[in-house]
């Protein structure tokens, strides 16, 4: 990773996010956090990324874009017209989860409250598992923007991906290692009470603390 000053750390309150913002504190860095509400069925991981912020004494902005919830289709995310599928990811249900753009959507964000700050760089959560699938995860979607955002003002910003060649098992040691509180982090995108157990989001969430023998304190509906 670059060595820079100040971060703004575009984080959802989950797992990975929420390690990501331990790993940059760890490292010495001093970071602010955004988070998005853009219509998502599991708005509640807004709320874990507040208290978490808190906690840290991290200064933390969430930002409504609901308004454009009707111009993002049918995805199971964004939209309760489509369910969220269940069971472990395969490429089409995963497909369902996608919302048009929404990286670019956030980075840009981040983007600009980082110029406004004066900041050196902006960073994300991105690791490997996403690149099959998500378009806005994949390296060169996020090397285009990395160049954008040195473009985009007189003051040129980065975009860090410190967790670009590991998996969520691997987030999940590194996490575990930081003394990450996972029990206060959200993952699951059905946004009921406590996690479902059983939507891809939570499946996931599931085998990265079994990758490692890590335990997993999070409280699942369906256990």
């Amino acid at each position: 990773m670059p060595s820079v000053d100040k971060i703004v750390v575009v984080y959802s309150g989950g797992m990975d996010s929420t390690t990501l913002l331990y790993h940059l504190i760890d490292a010495g860095h001093p970071v602010k956090a955004i988070s998005i509400h853009y219509g998502q069925r599991h708005a509640c991981e807004l709320e874990a990324a507040a208290a978490i912020c808190q906690t840290l004494d991290v200064e933390h902005r969430s930002v409504d874009l609901t308004a454009i919830v009707p111009l993002l289709g049918n995805n199971s995310l964004s939209s309760r017209k489509t369910a969220v599928p269940e069971g472990h990811y395969q490429e089409e249900s995963m497909k369902l989860t996608v919302v048009p753009n929404r990286n670019m959507l956030f980075l840009s964000v981040a983007i600009a409250w980082a110029v406004s700050l004066r900041y050196d760089a902006i960073a994300y959560g991105a690791h490997s598992g996403d690149h099959a699938i998500y378009p806005d995860c994949r390296p060169e979607f996020a090397e285009a923007m990395d160049r954008a955002a040195q473009l985009c003002d007189w003051r040129s910003i980065r975009l860090l991906r410190p967790f670009v060649h590991l998996d969520k098992g691997d987030i999940a040691q590194r996490g575990a290692e930081l003394g990450v509180p996972f029990e206060q982090t959200w993952t699951c995108y059905q946004g009921g009470p406590v996690h479902c157990g059983r939507c891809g989001a939570c499946c996931e969430r599931i085998e990265a603390f079994a990758q490692h023998g890590i335990a997993d304190p999070t409280q699942y509906a369906s256990s």
